[in-house]
């Protein structure tokens, strides 16, 4: 039995994410699926477990098709996915987590004995013999957790797993364990698995084969015992350079607006870099590296736990993103719909949200007329689309979106110092990335400094002056002038292996490595 897609398309709007992917997954194997940020797995993922539907294609599962089938249906035809997010519950205990949904019942009641019984022997049949069924989720460890999880799956008996990012928040440790689970699984029960990862060194611990998506279809599959890790790099590297975009020029000897000397902050640091103004410092590391932490960090969203933070030369200690905003600091964070859009706002009190009531812009508040000048400045100079400053927030695609949260930054008067960015064009089409880095190059020029953290590292190498990478939280190197996006890919896979390992530069004398034991 295989599962297989077929022709796969889809798009949102004008965007085209998947452009026809052919795909199988046989029973009994374990494909590794890789590809770039913004390549289209997710939406590939959530086409095959019903959560979307494609445009056009085919999904099948045997004979049965999936397309147009719920979730349910979905695991009905003998389909599981797994998703990063821990989906169990603490409160309810192994058992309990294992069965949810699913009960065993007895006269009308839950028969708990018999779901512990069971369990235990799905956990067993899985190599685990540490976890019993009766503990509370709450007291598991994170690799414990997905090991319910996997367990939880598999107690439905499906011909195929999706794991998406499985040993994402996991140890060393925890990855081997669960790597150990998932091969126990596929032997014993013969199913398919579908294992996505941007841990690139545990793909031969734990897969047959390598399946790389990039720009929306398959590049190739080959089997894992005939790729190299540089194979898989240069294979996820986008290769659509932005032609036509330079960098914009700092000046070396401008006045340093940030510095971080042996910061930490939760499981991050420490870190210690200078940033000056007009000068862009990028943040490079693979998904759990810190990236995201860091910058709440720098923004007031997370406390400082260590260190020392300089702004314009004097220590600071935000106590929460107002507090850096009055300071001069803003962050655009990665989930926008969440955490920076105000989606029933209309686009122009998205664009001044942050400068009603502040000086020196108070007019500004009561003013409809001034606001409208504002929005039209704004949208002419990022091309937002539709220019019409009325629409809700919600109304417009991820591109504009962007594009207006950046916007909010180039409003005249705004005081900002120090501007942050959390994968800016994740989810944006490749016109709308040239604009938000052109965008960025005119923040830069009003000597803003910029501090942007992306996994795209042809992006990062491409607005970046120098480049922090960080691996499980720690610093690993600072690269001056960087230009080679493969070395950053090497840096961050490496770092996720050791991070004490001592990694080398690359030939050139116009990069400069700083390493953090």
């Amino acid at each position: 039995m295989r599962l297989e897609v077929k022709d796969l398309r889809k798009s949102y709007g004008p965007v085209a994410v998947l452009k026809g992917v052919d795909l199988r997954v046989e029973a009994g194997k374990v494909l590794a699926f890789l590809g770039a940020n913004g390549a289209g797995k997710s939406t590939l993922l959530n086409c095959i477990s019903g959560a979307q539907d494609a445009d056009s294609g085919d999904i099948l599962a045997g004979d049965a098709s999936l397309r147009g089938a719920s979730p349910r249906q979905v695991q009905d035809l003998g389909v599981a996915i797994i998703y990063q997010h821990f989906q169990v519950f603490e409160g309810l205990s192994v058992a309990e987590n294992i069965f949810l949904g699913h009960e065993i019942k007895r006269g009308g009641r839950v028969d708990r004995r018999a779901q512990n019984a069971q369990a235990r022997e799905l956990l067993e049949r899985l190599g685990v013999t540490g976890i019993d069924p009766r503990t509370d989720l709450g007291m598991l460890g994170v690799g414990e957790r997905k090991v319910v999880e996997i367990a939880r799956a598999l107690r439905l008996k499906p011909k195929f797993l999706i794991l998406d990012e499985p040993t994402a928040s996991l140890s060393d440790k925890e990855a081997k364990a669960l790597h150990s689970v998932i091969r126990q699984a596929v032997a014993k029960d013969g199913i398919g698995v579908i294992y996505v990862t941007h841990f690139l060194d545990e793909i031969p611990k734990v897969a047959d084969q390598v399946t790389i998506l990039r720009d929306g279809r398959i590049l190739w599959t080959r089997p894992v015992d005939e790729v190299t890790i540089a194979d898989m790099t240069d294979a996820i590297s986008p290769d659509a350079m932005m032609h036509g975009l330079e960098k914009v020029p700092f000046s070396a000897d401008g006045p340093a607006v940030l510095r971080l000397d042996a910061l930490t902050t939760g499981f991050v640091g420490p870190v210690s870099a200078e940033l000056r103004a007009g000068e862009v410092l990028g943040i490079y590391g693979l998904m759990g590296a810190g990236r995201t932490e860091l910058l709440e960090c720098l923004s007031g969203a997370a406390p400082k736990t260590g260190g020392r933070v300089e702004l314009d030369g004097r220590e600071v200690s935000f106590t929460a993103p107002r507090d850096a905003l009055s300071k001069g600091v803003a962050l655009v964070a990665s989930d926008r719909k969440e955490q920076s859009l105000f989606a029933s706002f209309p686009a122009v009190e998205n664009l001044l949200v942050p400068h009603f009531g502040r000086s020196p812009m108070p007019k500004l508040l009561r003013s409809f007329q001034r606001e409208g000048r504002e929005f039209e400045r704004a949208a002419r100079r990022l091309n937002i689309q539709p220019p019409n400053p009325r629409l809700q927030g919600q109304r417009f695609s991820g591109g504009n979106a962007q594009k207006i949260m950046v916007g909010r930054w180039l409003v005249e008067g705004s005081g900002l110092k120090l501007l942050l960015l959390d994968e800016p064009t994740q989810g944006v089409d490749i016109g709308a990335r040239h604009e938000l880095y052109e965008a960025l190059a005119e923040v830069k020029r009003k000597g803003t400094a910029v501090a942007v953290a992306s996994s795209d590292a042809t992006e990062i190498c491409l607005l970046a002056d120098k480049i922090l990478v960080l691996g499980r939280g720690k610093q690993v190197a600072l690269i001056d002038n960087p230009h080679d996006e493969e070395l950053l890919i090497e840096l961050a896979h490496r770092a996720e292996h050791s991070t004490q390992q001592e990694l080398p530069a690359s030939g050139a004398g116009a990069q400069q490595m700083e390493m953090m034991q």
